[in-house]
This record gives structure tokens, C-alpha cells and sequence, in this order.
């Protein structure tokens, strides 16, 4: 049996017993991923955008605040220097990293690309 594509998962629902990945974990599910990076203290995962302009670095939020809704998992989205667009997954919940950022994660490298 193949482990379908992070992708393809879903979110699972999460509450404060959830455990978190251990390092080995995220690391391994990191590779599925490979444009995110995981913080030095392993708590969460990032992801930069340089994108044209205000209004294209916008419309790509709302297309991630469409999936994030759908998976009911949300995450810090910043905004800086009026087209860089930064994203920070973790799951509040647990203070750390879960499952459920790294299938996030994948279903954004999935978008159509922003231009």
C-alpha cells in the first residue's frame, strides 16, 4: 500500500493531546516539500514569496485562505515591503509542528503560481 502524496491528505482535527512531530518526523515530511524550511527551533515551517506587486501578493493569500478554510488549518500570513509575502505554518494547538502543516504546505506549493 503507497502513502498517497501530502497533497492528496487532508487535515486532521487537532487539540492540545495531539503530539507533535519529532524531529526525524519533520524532517522526513520536509523532503515532500522541499521549498519550506523548517524554524531552527522546530516549531514551525516557513515559506517566502517575492511576488510582482500589493495586489498580486493579496490574491495569492486569498487562494491560500480558500485551502486553509477547506482544511480548517490556518496560518500566519505577513505581508512586508508591499510584495513580499511570507507564510508560517504550525499548529497552534500543540505550539509545534504537526502533520497537518506540512499537508498545508503542500496543497499552497500546489496553487497556481502567482503573477
Amino acid at each position: 500500500m503507497t502513502t498517497p502524496k501530502l497533497a492528496e491528505e487532508s487535515c486532521a482535527a487537532c487539540d492540545a493531546r495531539t503530539p507533535r512531530l519529532t524531529p526525524d518526523e519533520a524532517k522526513r515530511l520536509a523532503a515532500d516539500v522541499p521549498a519550506w524550511e523548517i524554524a531552527p527551533d522546530g516549531a514551525s515551517l516557513h515559506r517566502r514569496w517575492v511576488l510582482r506587486d500589493f495586489a498580486t501578493a493579496v490574491a495569492f493569500v486569498q487562494q491560500i485562505a480558500v485551502v486553509a478554510d477547506k482544511e480548517n488549518h490556518h496560518p500566519d500570513v505577513h505581508i512586508t515591503g508591499y510584495k513580499h509575502l511570507a507564510i508560517d505554518l504550525s499548529t497552534h494547538a500543540i505550539g509545534g509542528l504537526s502533520r497537518n502543516d506540512f499537508i498545508l504546505a503542500a496543497k499552497i506549493d500546489a496553487l497556481p503560481p502567482a503573477t
